[in-house]
């Protein structure tokens, strides 16, 4: 491990190794009160991994995160520190993935299990996850676990341990419920407080841009388009993106090229070298990769992925302002990511300031200066203008073409196929015709839902609710927790969009924003719930005397019969009413679980 930790670069312990390492060693519990970048990760996992037992093949430490990004973190730290130990496996199990993959590693044997709450908890009822043997469980961000409503998940998670297991329960602050958390499970905890003494350059600016993932690209090129940048890094989350998001950048014409710790040394100091003299302008990198690099062209940072702990982002950012220099750090935050915005600013101490996606009339601006510049950049090469002014000149006598109309032919063939400028229409996307049924993961706009319900509930503290159907109800044994868990990962849903949620025979009712954005109908498109799909849509609401009518077989409300023709329509009955309400009522409190998991 000693060797792993030279490898990333690690000299000198933080305080909260310094003061965790030691008594995780000695075999007693741990609080530890430190800020989220304080290397709190390094601070568990170097006990854990010193301590295992390769030949037992059942999980041995379980390592709960709030979120799927932190569970990822951690486990890549987890394989980091592993890197020259033989037969250690390391398996992250979150929402979102795949349970295929997860049973296949669990059936091979894992010793340290990385997980969310709500994908431990369908685990452990499934039968899947064998903690029996369990020795070591780290809560890690506890306070924000407990904030997001993982909180009875995560003492079912405690009370269904060895009791002999060593627990290390690592958070920001603490609260009443933390403390009791840590009386009822922790054995006489050793309390470790660390404040994080986390600052950032004052000639570097920060900024950030709110984006949804599948727009990410786009967004970048729009920066490249507009911001004046010498050399820059875009930091991502994993070796597989520095390679595809490199390759995007370079058929949009950019001179990029990855760098993760795949790479071999010799390539990495061609591309460093590259990138010092000017041949190369962008690195996509991982933040092991780019440890240490030291390159004074680089005037912007630009963190694709947020980091999830303020040390890698103070890190990132330090890669710009070099010698003095000023320098731009941009960060790209989901709507989901935004308390790791505020993360970021309680450490650092400093406010991000908010940026707009550039607009068609920038991003034009721009084009049109840096081809001005170019033309006259040509027009000082006195030597080869003079060559080609006679060409032209036998052109325009021979032609009888205008001079201007010549020049404008020239920045064609210059040009190519693609347009110098953007097409202002292409700005706001085209909206599908009414009554035509997009396809999945392109619903429509608001405003062109024409079948959608009136029925809104605007809560004082949240958005307009509207209620979707999903098509699993009682008989699939579902309860509100599995609902909000499985609509809340995978669509990216926060605790505060759900409403009243109604558990029918065959159906659930749920209520969540009237403006659900396109990825998020994409993301729900294959989310299933006891395995089986949820084919979430809009609910139009009970029937009226019998089987629901067909749209296009209901009469217009001119040809329907006055209210006293209307002799055919049944008693309304009050038992089936009172049986839905008694379900609402039950479903008004549930136990949510977090949009992270």
């Amino acid at each position: 491990m000693l060797k792993a930790l030279r490898d990333v670069g690690y000299e000198t312990p933080s305080a909260i190794q310094a003061a965790t390492i030691p008594t995780l060693l000695e075999g007693r519990d741990v609080v530890g009160l430190a800020q989220t970048g304080t290397g709190k990760t390094a601070a568990f996992a170097l006990p854990v991994l010193d301590r295992l037992d390769v030949s037992q093949k059942t999980p041995q430490a379980l390592v709960l995160a709030p979120t799927r990004e932190l569970a990822l973190q951690v486990c890549e730290a987890f394989e980091r520190y592993a890197a020259h130990l033989t037969g250690v496996h390391v398996l992250p199990v979150y929402g979102g993935q795949g349970y295929g993959v997860q049973l296949s590693a669990l059936r091979r044997g894992v010793h340290v299990v990385v997980g969310t709450p709500g994908r431990i908890m369908d685990h452990l009822e499934k039968g899947t996850l064998d903690l029996s043997e369990l020795r070591f469980l780290v809560l890690d961000e506890a306070d924000e676990m407990l904030n997001m409503g993982f909180a009875e998940d995560v003492e079912t998670i405690l009370a269904d341990t060895p009791s002999d297991k060593q627990v290390a329960l690592f958070s920001a602050t603490m609260p009443a419920q933390i403390r009791r958390l840590s009386q009822s499970y922790l054995r006489d905890p050793a309390e470790i407080t660390v404040k994080a003494r986390t600052s950032t350059a004052s000639n570097i600016t920060q900024r950030y841009l709110v984006v949804s993932y599948p727009q990410k690209v786009d967004a970048l090129t729009r920066i490249l388009e507009v911001e004046n940048f010498d050399g820059m890094i875009v930091f991502v989350r994993t070796k597989n993106e520095t390679e595809t998001l490199a390759e995007k950048l370079r058929a949009r014409g950019y001179s990029a090229a990855p760098l993760n710790g795949d790479v071999a040394q010799a390539q990495r100091e061609r591309t460093v070298n590259q990138l010092k003299a000017g041949k190369l302008d962008i690195l996509v990198a991982t933040d092991v990769a780019a440890r240490g690099l030291d390159v004074e062209r680089i005037s912007h940072v630009v963190n694709y992925d947020i980091p999830t702990d303020t040390e890698s982002y103070v890190h990132r950012i330090g890669r710009t302002g070099r010698a003095g220099r000023s320098g731009d750090a941009i960060s790209f935050i989901t709507p989901r990511e935004r308390y790791l915005l505020k993360h970021i600013e309680k450490a650092t101490r400093q406010p991000l300031a908010e940026m707009p996606l550039p607009g068609v009339d920038e991003v034009n601006a721009t084009r049109l200066a840096r081809f001005d510049d170019a033309i006259t950049e040509a027009l000082a090469d006195t030597e080869r203008i003079t060559a080609f002014r006679d060409i032209v000149a036998h052109y325009v006598r021979h032609r009888d073409v205008p001079e201007l109309d010549v020049a404008a032919a020239l920045a064609v063939v210059a040009q190519g196929e693609t347009p110098l400028l953007l097409d202002p229409a292409a700005e706001r996307p085209a909206r599908p015709v009414r009554g035509d049924r997009p396809e999945r993961g392109e619903r429509p706009e608001r405003g062109d839902r024409g079948e959608r319900p009136e029925r809104k509930n605007r809560r004082a503290d949240g958005p307009p609710l509207v209620t979707y159907r999903i098509a699993v109800g009682k008989r699939h044994r579902v309860e509100p927790r599995q609902i909000v868990g499985a609509i809340a990962n995978e669509g990216g849903l926060r605790r505060a969009d759900f409403g009243a949620i109604s558990i029918r025979p065959d159906f659930s009712l749920v209520e969540l924003p009237a403006d659900l954005g396109p990825e998020t109908w994409e993301a729900l498109a294959d989310t299933r719930i006891s395995g089986k799909l949820i084919e979430l849509r809009l609910d139009d609401g009970p029937p009226r005397g019998g089987a629901r009518r067909p749209r296009s077989d209901r009469p217009e409300r001119s040809d329907r019969p006055e209210r006293s023709e209307r002799h055919d329509r049944p008693e309304r009955s009050d038992a089936p009413a009172a049986s839905d309400a008694a379900d609402d009522r039950r479903a008004r409190k549930p136990r949510h679980r977090s949009s992270q998991d």
